[in-house]
């Protein structure tokens, strides 16, 4: 055990400092403030020329990347201690932010440094405060599991808004466009990703400095383990990765995560572009350009993230109460009907708004309830391991979802092409949930 894991500290500190680090690697769910600087839409003046697809890729890849390094995270912080793993995970995002700022309109170095190296430093650093939060909480893991990625959401609330606002707010963000036209200069886009890159470093190496592991067998005041697993050391609970992965509950976690992550993230990829859509979107109900494009940024930048933070701690705390499968089964039975509902909603902005929200609710639950099941199933001592595994599936639903979302608009589809099938898939989910039992035969 590392060094550092010696430590006693009160508990609720750990929080502060996850909250603090998640709020910088929420920058891959602000993803949606770039995409029409990055594409230059109609205007031929537009210094950056990236196609739809291209800007998802770029996504994509961020969201494969971090599913990817979350495993190695997991391994390296068992190893290295989870403070040090923190903070080279804040490292690689600031360098991959500030990297991208030299490369101008390349598409394929955009993708190398936000994409890769940035997805790369938010997988390291993602896994720490979960890992380190449910030690300290094994009496609320549910909570704790949705406070400690809550910043992941209320930062995509913050990158946006500094980015590009809308403009009914009355101020600028560091994104602004050329007069008249929906182009943006390569030098006003890449400063931001310059200064996004050292704010995004600064805050996790501040979050990282609190985190440590509890003293072995701490436990809170007053609270015991169940009888079950203080008695038996033999019994089914600390699996080792090689243990879980023979076992039906692993990839029953595997596959609802995966569609809970296609469906959010195809929103969350491609929400602007939705809501900018000459057919689907609001032009298609008689709302103007710039109207559409400040109801796309509210739904983005407020309604989306705010929410989404707000579903990792409600959603965490209900699990704990009602237990982890029937938080599961409602939460996607909810999200495929939210789906349904949200491809009507530009007709109205209120709508939109609302159903925003509640996909961002109910896709922020995701991350306090997988976590949570996943020390259910397999145990507390080895989740930073195991969450690494059932995480591989959020980066498969991450390629998928918004990617098949871009191709279809790239193929002048409706997007219903795109959301239909993602809310059926919810309610596969939700039957999957039904089958899903957390506890293991021993």
């Amino acid at each position: 055990m590392a060094k550092e894991e010696t430590k006693t500290i009160n508990r609720w500190i750990i929080v502060i400092g996850a909250i603090m680090i998640q709020l910088a690697l929420g920058a891959i769910y602000a993803w949606s403030a770039f995409t029409t600087p990055l594409q230059g839409n109609e205007a031929a003046i537009s210094e950056f020329a990236f196609n739809k697809t291209q800007t998802q890729a770029i996504f994509s890849a961020g969201l494969a990347s971090f599913a990817v390094f979350t495993i190695i995270g997991g391994r390296l912080q068992k190893k290295f201690g989870p403070r040090k793993i923190a903070l080279l995970g804040g490292v690689l995002l600031g360098l991959g932010y500030i990297l991208s700022s030299f490369v101008g309109a390349s598409f394929p170095l955009k993708l190398l440094f936000i994409g890769i190296l940035g997805g790369a430093g938010i997988g390291l650093a993602y896994v720490v405060p979960i890992a380190v939060g449910v030690k300290w909480f094994p009496d609320k893991k549910g909570l704790v599991s949705g406070l400690a990625v809550a910043g992941f959401g209320f930062g995509a609330f913050i990158w946006i808004l500094m980015a590009n606002p809308p403009s009914i707010l009355g101020f600028n963000g560091f994104i602004t466009q050329q007069a008249g036209s929906f182009a943006y200069t390569i030098s006003n886009v890449d400063e931001t990703f310059r200064l996004y890159g050292i704010a995004f470093f600064i805050l996790v190496v501040i979050g990282s400095i609190v985190m440590i592991n509890p003293p072995q067998d701490w436990k809170p005041k007053g609270w015991n383990p169940p009888v079950e697993e203080k008695n038996d050391k033999k019994s089914s609970k600390n699996l080792f990765p090689k243990e879980m992965l023979k076992t039906k509950q692993f990839y029953l976690l595997w596959l609802m995560f995966c569609i809970g992550a296609l469906a959010g993230l195809m929103v969350i990829g491609n929400i602007q572009n939705f809501a900018k859509n000459p057919v689907d979107g609001f032009i298609g109900y008689g709302f103007n350009a710039t109207e559409a494009v400040d109801f796309a940024v509210i739904g983005a930048a407020v309604c989306l993230p705010i929410f989404n933070g707000i579903g990792r701690i409600v959603w965490g705390q209900v699990s704990d109460k009602i237990g982890r499968r029937k938080a599961l089964l409602s939460m996607f039975f909810f999200q495929g009907v939210t789906m349904i509902i949200f491809f009507y909603s530009t007709s109205n902005p209120y709508f939109f708004y609302i159903f925003a929200a509640l996909i961002g609710f109910n896709f922020g639950g995701n991350f306090a309830l997988f976590p949570a099941a996943t020390a259910d199933s397999f145990g507390s001592e080895n989740v930073g391991l195991n969450y690494g595994f059932v995480f591989m599936s959020y980066g498969v639903g991450g390629i998928v979802g918004p990617i098949l979302a871009g191709a279809v608009q790239d193929a002048g589809l409706s997007f219903l092409y795109a959301f239909i099938p993602a809310a059926i898939m919810c309610f596969i989910a939700a039957i999957l949930a039904i089958i899903y039992k957390p506890e293991l035969k021993k």
